[in-house]
């Protein structure tokens, strides 16, 4: 027992070891790649020594891509860890945000609040875009649970979220359509998901944001490992079902509803990246899983936008078309394994 202990904990020390590794490698080549391509020594010399002179380099660094990169890491791991807490609450690996019709219930309040802002003020707040985007996860979410009361088959709730989530993106949809024209380019390339839009503020506010939901969450992982056990062993472990299912709710649809209001619509990352974790950690306990996926999260999403960014330069692509590239392929091959 004391070895299969000791070489699970090596094996989860050697994925965090890579994953660090990955992601250290990733944010260079972000820095690096681009129409303008910045060499290594002067990465080093710019961030290393924080110059903030006015030189191409240092503006295109500060300004441009280390805010991207920075949001990218830390809403890709939000979106993981909040795939990983729908899957613990509806106890299936398929369930997502995005998959439920969550990102699209908070893709289409947020789409709402910018369609109506646009035409008072010039800018948008980032508190007041998470929280539209909150309000339509809880809301769609609200429904979904409603329906899971009636429909005792999981393939047949999923079938549900993901009709909820085509009327949601229908109704966006008939908001762009009478949006002035000088708005309807800003709303389809934010409905489409980019990370183009980030900027220092947009960092600061999703790190408050994303990283109390990743501590909360792992405050929790004790309750979750007992509640993957059965509500009846939680319940025999002294956990409140009610109170802890719901904080499992908010703190899932506070972590999507950030990333739906900087990032817009991403999909896939809330169900692969939790399956691929487990599957290398070979154990599904919270304690492990959390952090893993949130750092295999970040990786994931700053590997897919360098993709969207480089690939067919200078078009860029749309993040969600990436992470549907590489995203659904672990998800059909999850299911034909389940399958059998």
């Amino acid at each position: 027992m004391m070895q299969n202990s000791g070489k699970k904990s090596f094996r989860c020390q050697a994925v965090i070891l890579i994953l660090f590794l990955l992601l250290a490698a990733a944010v260079i080549w972000n820095i690096k790649a681009g129409s303008v391509p910045i060499s290594t020594k002067d990465i080093v010399r710019i961030i290393g020594g924080r110059i903030m002179d006015d030189s191409v380099e240092s503006n295109i660094i500060w300004k441009i891509r280390l805010p991207r990169i920075l949001l990218a890491a830390l809403l890709g791991g939000a979106l993981a860890v909040s795939g990983f807490l729908l899957q613990t609450f509806f106890r299936n690996p398929i369930a997502s945000p995005f998959v439920l019709g969550i990102s699209s219930g908070a893709k289409m309040t947020v789409g709402f609040v910018m369609l109506i802002a646009l035409q008072h003020i010039s800018r948008v707040s980032s508190s007041l875009l998470v929280a539209a985007a909150f309000a339509g996860s809880l809301l769609v979410t609200g429904l979904v649970l409603v329906f899971s009361q009636r429909v005792h088959s999981m393939s047949m709730l999923l079938v549900i979220g993901i009709m909820v989530g085509y009327i949601c993106s229908a109704v966006t949809d008939f908001f762009i359509t009478f949006a002035e024209a000088a708005d309807v380019a800003h709303l389809t390339s934010w409905s489409m998901g980019s990370f183009s839009g980030a900027n220092w503020e947009n960092v600061k506010f999703s790190a408050v944001i994303c990283l109390t939901g990743l501590v909360t969450a792992f405050f929790l992982s004790k309750p979750m490992g007992a509640y993957q056990l059965g509500e009846g062993y939680a319940q025999s472990m002294g956990i409140n079902i009610k109170l802890f299912r719901a904080l499992l709710i908010v703190l899932s649809s506070l972590l999507s509803s950030c990333v739906t209001a900087f990032a817009g619509p991403i999909s896939f990352v809330g169900i692969a990246v939790p399956h691929i974790t487990k599957t290398l950690l070979r154990t599904s306990r919270p304690i492990w899983v959390i952090p893993v996926s949130y750092l295999g999260g970040a990786v994931f999403c700053l590997y897919c936008d360098l993709i969207a960014r480089t690939v067919f330069a200078p078009t860029e692509m749309a993040i969600g078309t990436v992470t549907s590239i590489f995203g659904a392929p672990v998800v059909i091959a999850m299911m034909i394994r389940r399958k059998k």
